[in-house]
């Protein structure tokens, strides 16, 4: 029996991790969300109504199950307390439910205008961030001058730690951008208020944790984005600002890396993007505007539109080793059902992953072909219902990376899988 289960994505994010997360956790008694911030979005659709999440873990619907915002993840106070709002509206017990880490660091409105002023300046080379203050609210972490949730609780402190941080960020917003700076009565009267509102939720989360461990509870940590935008081992600079990879489970939750049972990445059946970098398998044509169709590749944070192409084997399997993967699960089968001919990446030519930044452009993938089922895989719950053709095209993926697939998604909805082999046993 597996007690703690790390679900994370090894593409570059959207691959319908909310999903599995809200499936397992039928197992759980606690979900983690451990990286990040309100740049992810987890949607999750049941008895077909849709609810994205972005702060939230996505064991909230489960009424049995207890959710953490651990430590690693940045937190937009407003934003937050809007999700809260808006699942509460729904009928969904939050705030009794909940606990955020007192050493989530806190994203503030200068990181906001300055993650905004700086991708404006970027110009045409700008990395494709969502806008929301993440990466500058991680610098600030980094640079140990970052305001935490636990500061929120002393407004004395509270003040004087802002006055001091808001006066290097507006020095730099108002002559490096020459845009307005902040005010420092309104940003600290705006974080009180906030704080009214969130502090009732703060615990120590790690320690909550270590107390479901010696209970023998099962765990689920929840991750967001995906592999290849980890700030290391992704396609640098075209990344996200946290660690994504399965060691953020333990940095960000507290957890020790020897309690982590199983891992389990999550691919979609095909590759997605959203915004700039790298993307060998991309297509353009006819087959890639049928995956965005049959796929609903819009991003569930942004709206922007999903790059589509391929499955990219090269880099999954680099994700699977970066990561310690236990096992797959494969999303989005049925978007396939449509296709004659299906392709996945198998080679980069002359290159290898990770390729630096100026090689990108010059990778040439080599591709292997599968003769398309074009029946209708949605729905199904039974792995000897699959097409001859959809068994050869998962065997394939299990053949390539030495990974069996444990998992596979058939459809949007709650119910809509194949679970073959149960990560939390």
């Amino acid at each position: 029996m597996n007690k703690t289960v790390v679900v994370l994505g090894t593409q570059w994010g959207d691959e319908g991790k909310g999903k599995i997360v809200d499936l397992l956790t039928e197992e759980a008694i606690a979900v983690v969300r451990y990286q990040g911030g309100h740049n992810a979005g987890h949607t999750l659709i049941i008895d077909g109504e849709k609810t994205v999440l972005h702060l939230v873990p996505s064991g909230i619907l489960r009424d049995d199950v207890t959710c953490y915002i651990g430590n690693g993840v940045v937190i937009e106070p407003a934003a937050l307390i809007k999700e809260i709002e808006q699942l509460s509206a729904a009928g969904v017990d939050v705030r009794s439910r909940l606990v955020i880490s007192h050493a989530a660091p806190v994203i503030m409105p200068y990181h906001i205008l300055l993650d905004q002023l700086r991708e404006a300046k970027r110009g045409k080379k700008a990395i494709g961030t969502t806008g929301r203050g993440i990466g500058p609210a991680y610098e600030d972490k980094v640079a140990r001058r970052g305001i935490r949730m636990g500061d929120l609780a002393d407004a004395e402190t509270l003040r004087h730690k802002l006055q001091e941080v808001l006066a290097y960020h507006n020095h730099v917003i108002e002559h490096y951008h020459a845009h307005e700076p902040l005010d420092l009565e309104q940003v600290y009267q705006q974080l009180l208020q906030q704080a009214e509102q969130l502090l009732p939720m703060c615990d120590d989360v790690t320690g909550c944790l270590h107390t479901h461990l010696q209970k023998s509870e099962k765990i689920l940590l929840e991750g967001a984005q995906g592999s290849l935008l980890d700030i290391d081992h992704g396609t640098y600079p075209f990344v996200t600002s946290s660690n994504t990879t399965a060691g953020s489970a333990a940095s960000g939750s507290g957890l020790g890396v020897t309690q982590m049972d199983y891992v389990l990445g999550i691919t979609k059946a095909y590759t997605t993007r959203v915004g700039s970098g790298p993307f060998p398998t991309e297509l353009f044509d006819d087959d890639g505007a049928l995956l965005a169709e049959r796929g609903v590749e819009f991003g569930a944070t942004t709206g922007r539109p999903r790059r589509c192409g391929w499955l990219d084997l090269v880099a999954l399997k680099r994700s699977i080793q970066v990561n310690g993967v236990t096992g797959l699960c494969i999303t989005k089968l049925d978007v396939l059902d449509a296709f004659a001919e299906i392709k996945v990446c198998v080679d980069y030519g002359d290159a290898q992953f990770p390729v630096t930044a100026s090689q990108w452009e010059t990778v040439k993938p080599s591709y292997q072909s599968f003769k398309g089922w074009q029946s209708s895989t949605r729905g199904l719950t039974d792995a000897n219902g699959l097409p001859a053709e959809a068994k050869t095209f998962i065997e394939f993926v299990e053949n390539y990376t030495k990974v069996p697939v444990h998992i596979i998604s058939t459809g949007p909805d709650r119910q809509e899988n194949i679970v073959i082999q149960h990560p939390m046993g």
